[in-house]
Formats: structure tokens, C-alpha cells, sequence
């Protein structure tokens, strides 16, 4: 019988082992898509910069550009499980959410300081993002449960930004960036973990994730500090 238990714990070891070297290869996996991810958008945002009259000059190539946007993310979600397609997807949406800044850093770069504002705002979202994320790692506090929370909080916050494209109010625009801030920041606590706890089917599906929680965290401190460079 103690043969039996050794054997036993044997097994459930090794069982062990190997969830936790498939666990590591797949958090590898996902922060390595995360920052081609990042490349991708990068590459995206200098051409969109660098035909940017294009877009002043028709409004509706933007609009197509994020319709576009939205039908690459749900396409890719939709083929996340399917090597090869999935990361055509991935870097197709990446690179058009990357194209769709454009006029947004055009207007922050046409400012006197608008390439300095810029750096700042990606300084700080790498820094933010960074901590945040080993903060998420190292404590014992579980923000996996504020999945629903931050949902309600995104609809509310999509709602508000698309009447504030009719409103066009400054200071409404920058309560909406405020805590689109704070909620993206609480995103990436919620999905670091739901990562590094493997809650997730794909790095791909990882990796938009954090791409996203990146990318919203820059656009909402780049309109904070546009807004508060402007007034000045």
C-alpha cells in the first residue's frame, strides 16, 4: 500500500511539473505577442503620421479604418484557436488600431511640445503598466472577480465618449479620459492575472488583452496631458 501512495505522489508531481512548465510557455508566449503586438501598432501609427493629410482630407477612410478595426478584433476572436490565421489577425489588427491614432497624435503633434507630450505619455503608461503588473503578480489579492465590474464601466465609458463626439466639451473629455485612466489600469490587474493563471484559452487571447489595456491607458494619458497642454 505505502508503494501505491509513493507511486501515486509520483504521479501527481510530475502532473504538477508539467502544468506549471505549460503555464510558463504559455505567459512566454502571450507577453511575446504582446510586445510584436506593440511593434505592429508602432508601425501603424508612423504611417498613419506619415499620410496624415490623407485623413484630414476624408473623414470617412478614418471611420471605415475603425469599423475595420472592430470587424479584425472580432474575426480574430473569433479564429483564436486557429494557428497561423490568428496571428495574421492579430498583427492586421494591430497594425489598423495603430493606423486609426493617427489623428488624435497628429493633433498632439502639431502642438508646440507635442512630441515631448507624447514621450511622456508613453513613459508613463510603461511604468504604469509595468507595476501594475507586478503588482498583480506578487499579491495575494484576487482581481479576477472584477470582470463585471469593469465591463459596466466600459459600456458607460464608450456611451460618454460617443456623445461627447457631438458635444465636443473639453472638460467632459477629460473626465472621460480620467477614468478611462483608472479603469484600464484595473484592466491590467485583471488580466495579468487571469494570465498568469492560465484563465485564458490562447496567448493570443492574452496578448490582445494587454494590448488593448496598453494602448487605452497611452490614448487616455495622451489626451490628459494634450488637454492640460493646450489650456496652457
Amino acid at each position: 500500500m505505502s508503494l501505491y501512495d509513493r507511486n501515486y505522489a509520483k504521479q501527481n508531481q510530475e502532473e504538477l511539473a508539467y502544468s506549471q512548465s505549460s503555464l510558463s510557455t504559455f505567459i512566454k508566449q502571450t507577453y511575446q505577442l504582446f510586445a510584436a503586438s506593440l511593434l505592429s501598432a508602432t508601425a501603424g501609427a508612423y504611417v498613419g503620421i506619415s499620410i496624415a493629410g490623407v485623413f484630414a482630407a476624408n473623414r470617412f477612410l478614418f471611420w471605415g479604418l475603425v469599423i475595420l478595426e472592430f470587424v479584425l478584433l472580432f474575426g480574430l476572436m473569433a479564429a483564436k484557436r486557429k494557428e497561423g490565421l490568428n496571428l495574421i489577425l492579430l498583427f492586421a489588427f494591430t497594425f489598423v488600431s495603430g493606423l486609426t491614432l493617427t489623428p488624435l497624435l497628429s493633433a498632439i503633434l502639431a502642438m508646440p511640445s507635442g512630441a515631448s507630450i507624447v514621450a511622456q505619455a508613453f513613459g508613463l503608461t510603461t511604468v504604469a503598466f509595468g507595476a501594475l503588473s507586478v503588482f498583480a503578480m506578487n499579491t495575494k489579492r484576487d482581481f479576477t472577480t472584477m470582470g463585471k465590474m469593469l465591463f459596466i464601466t466600459l459600456i458607460v465609458i464608450v456611451v460618454a465618449a460617443i456623445i461627447n463626439i457631438f458635444v465636443k466639451n473639453t472638460m467632459f473629455q477629460l473626465v472621460i479620459a480620467s477614468i478611462s485612466s483608472i479603469l484600464f489600469s484595473a484592466y491590467i490587474l485583471f488580466d495579468t492575472q487571469n494570465i498568469i493563471r492560465g484563465n485564458y484559452e490562447t496567448p493570443v487571447e492574452g496578448a490582445v488583452a494587454l494590448y488593448l489595456d496598453f494602448v487605452n491607458l497611452f490614448t487616455s494619458l495622451l489626451q490628459i496631458l494634450g488637454i492640460f497642454n493646450r489650456n496652457d
